[in-house]
């Protein structure tokens, strides 16, 4: 089986730590959001993943490396298909289109999910989604009472479903969806500019195929800085309910008292310092500080602060 991730996005809301690196490779708990994607869908599917499908701008060799290093080491290949401008869902998938064949998972790299993500063979596609407060800022799928979907509604102003699409679907005959997205790029079908994957499956819904609702048990959201320090804690919490703490081991800790929902990266030095909630990346050296709330990049050099931060990588704070 094949699993198709776009990411060409750059992650704007992330910045100034997406500036030097893609969002879905930026680190959580010792991992980046890829390595927890792809690892969940190993570890939670029946079906052996063979060919890790990577959809992204012009990154560089460097991160290109970085993501087939990611697919070989779930035992699959990885390859790289380009997206280089922002033309919507739909038009990502056009860009890994000859990847779209037999069996495929696409997953967008924006959120990390948990739950079982079981096969049904006996129909013909399955979306994933999740019980949501406000629907209404997300697109949303109706069901009947087997769980099959019978509309789709993005972003309703009135309340007719909180099952909200999280980005995980399963195609049992990706071409079929190929086929659709063609003809969603030859016919020019935009909405605000964008071509949507939504229209390509109310297609295939109205063609006959039956695409069934499946519910997660977590869905974790990476979209800001709050939001990406709230997934990390989650994460620790689920991997290291003990402490609550990632401490990668060559990091040198002295003196400093690490609070819960901390990570702390490769070769990363702090003395007489306190730290909670927070990320703190490979390389950075911390000082007689006292952090909270914060993101620390690679490399940064950090003496003297009390509160929150968020650095990008090579920085240096010091206290006046």
């Amino acid at each position: 089986m094949k699993v198709v991730i776009p990411m060409a996005g750059r992650g704007t809301r992330l910045r100034p730590h997406t500036l030097t690196l893609p969002k879905p490779l930026m680190k959580i708990a010792g991992k980046s959001m890829i390595e927890w994607i792809v690892d969940e869908i190993k570890q939670s599917s029946d079906t052996p993943v063979d060919e890790v499908h990577f959809i992204i701008g012009n990154f560089g060799e460097h991160i290109e490396k970085m993501l087939i290093d990611t697919a070989e080491k779930i035992g699959a290949t990885g390859h790289i298909h380009y997206q280089l401008e922002a033309l919507g869902t739909g038009h990502a998938l056009y860009c890994a289109r000859k990847a779209l064949q037999d069996e495929v998972f696409v997953v967008f790299a924006d959120t990390i999910f948990k739950g079982s993500i079981a096969i049904d063979k006996n129909v013909d596609g399955i979306i994933w989604t999740m019980n949501v407060d406000e629907p209404e800022k997300y697109g949303v799928v109706k069901t009947d009472a087997d769980n099959i979907i019978t509309d789709f509604i993005e972003k309703p102003k009135e309340l007719v479903s909180n099952n909200a699409i999280v980005g995980l679907y399963y195609f049992k005959e990706a071409q079929k969806l190929r086929k659709e997205l063609d003809l969603l790029i030859e016919n020019d079908a935009r909405e605000n500019n964008e071509y949507q994957l939504t229209n390509c499956l109310e297609s295939l819904k109205d063609n006959g195929d039956k695409l069934k609702c499946a519910a997660l048990n977590e869905w974790l959201d990476c979209g800001n800085k709050q939001e990406l320090l709230a997934t990390h804690g989650r994460i620790l919490e689920i991997e290291f309910p003990e402490k609550t703490i990632y401490v990668a081991n060559s990091a040198k800790v002295d003196n400093t008292k690490i609070g819960k929902h901390v990570s702390i990266g490769e070769d990363v030095h702090i003395i007489n310092s306190k730290i909670e909630n927070s990320i703190i990346y490979p390389g950075a050296i911390i000082k007689d500080s006292t952090i909270t709330n914060s993101i620390i990049g690679h490399h940064c050099v950090v003496e003297g602060l009390d509160g929150s931060v968020f650095l990008g990588d090579y920085s240096e704070y010091a206290k006046a």
